[in-house]
């Protein structure tokens, strides 16, 4: 005999603890037809999944079927998601959903279909949230994988435009179990202040190319809250152009590539030097049509005077020297404006590496182009190129470390 006995809410109820305390029954993806469709007056939606073995009944509430109402009809098949309960009245087995798509849908693309639904609910994809990039950045921030080739890009894009900014490096890794959290982290350390460190003034989040498995941590939900919750504007550049990811729609701004990335936060030194030089000259032409205007309406004051008066030797005498004056003040005012814009100039053509090579300095290269920055990459035997100001000649080193 039974020592007790137990009812029949007790032991519903406590399958229901069972099944919903099971972390992987709270997160199911299901496929099946659809049978039993009922839309209820609520707005809720009950349905049944089938299959050619067994049934599963599934409810999907109004507060979450809103926009996925009309994917749900009988005899359709699809994939749902949501978490496995009991529904204690009747002691049934059922799939609370919250989320379903079209059967045929990969599993992947189901599953980002569903995060985007949700966070864009929440408003973290609104485009009037989107904040623009600085135009001229002094610290440029990045996140990503210190193995791959798309740090090495983002560094030889950056020094070749804008070389005056620094470069902030956080290293993470990007694809594998536990990236995503790495990722989240590194954005949260770059942009927090520590020990008087400067935060970057924009962010670059990204890696390269790889399967849709390989980009997967970039629509985790820790690194789409990270992004969002960034002080900072964040560029996205995940895997190439095709590629589509949640932290590019959360970002202010996507890239296709890493390469593109930097493109995009840095401006073109060159382009820069244009602007000022073309700045420089039109501020000479303003200032020679203004000359020349106060001249003209002088003139005409002075005639004025001629015609009305008899005798103004006196005040001819102030207004050439009022004009002597102001033609003193203007040219010292064009020498300085030409004075600065020159060493502005002077100081971007500095940056350039070739620029050293007028003071005595050569650059050391391996034959393929490839610069040689310390002697501990070089053996015996190995050729060089060595470059001076006025040419370049090919020697081979004698001895190795």
């Amino acid at each position: 005999m039974p020592s007790e006995v137990t009812s029949v809410g007790q032991l519903v109820r406590y399958l229901k603890q069972r099944l919903e305390s099971d972390a992987r029954l709270s997160d199911v993806w299901v496929g099946g037809e659809v049978s039993n469709f009922t839309l209820a007056s609520s707005g809720h939606i009950y349905f049944t999944l089938k299959d050619e073995g067994a049934s599963l009944r599934c409810v999907f509430f109004r507060q979450r079927n809103a926009g996925q109402r009309d994917r749900v009809e009988a005899g359709v098949s699809l994939i749902a998601h949501g978490s496995v309960s009991v529904y204690e009245q009747r002691g049934e087995l059922q799939l609370i959903v919250d989320f379903v798509q079209p059967e045929g849908t990969g599993a992947l693309q189901a599953e980002f279909e569903r995060r985007k639904a949700g966070f864009e609910a929440e408003g973290l994809f609104a485009p009037e949230r989107k904040r623009p990039l600085p135009r001229f950045p002094r610290r440029i921030g990045v996140v990503t994988s210190g193995q791959g080739a798309a740090y090495h890009d983002i560094q030889t894009v950056l020094a070749r435009r804008w070389p005056l900014a620094r470069l902030i490096f956080q290293p993470a890794r990007v694809q594998g179990d536990g990236a995503a959290n790495e990722i989240a982290e590194a954005i949260r350390a770059i942009t927090t202040p520590n020990g008087g460190r400067a935060i970057p003034d924009v962010l670059i989040v990204g890696r390269g190319g790889g399967s849709a498995e390989d980009l997967w941590a970039f629509n985790e939900e820790p690194v789409v809250r990270a992004i969002f919750g960034c002080p900072v504007p964040v560029v996205s550049a995940v895997g190439h152009e095709t590629d589509s990811s949640l932290a590019d729609l959360v970002a202010d701004v996507r890239a296709p590539t890493p390469s593109a990335a930097a493109e995009l936060v840095a401006p073109d030194r060159a382009e820069v030097a244009r602007r000022i030089q073309g700045m420089r000259l039109q501020h000479d032409v303003q200032l020679t049509r203004g000359l020349a205007a106060a001249r003209e309406a002088l003139d005409r004051r002075l005639d004025g005077l001629d015609r009305s008066l008899p005798d103004i030797a006196m005040h001819r005498r102030h207004v050439a020297a009022f004009v002597e004056t102001m033609r003193a003040s203007t040219l010292a005012a064009t020498a300085v404006a030409r004075e600065s814009a020159a060493g502005l100039t002077h100081r971007l053509e500095g940056l350039s590496p070739l620029a050293t090579l007028d003071r005595g300095y050569a650059l050391v290269s391996r034959p393929d182009g490839s610069a040689i920055t310390s002697a501990a990459g070089l053996s015996t035997g190995d050729a060089i190129e060595v470059r001076w100001r006025d040419g370049t000649r090919t020697a081979r080193v004698e001895s190795g470390p």
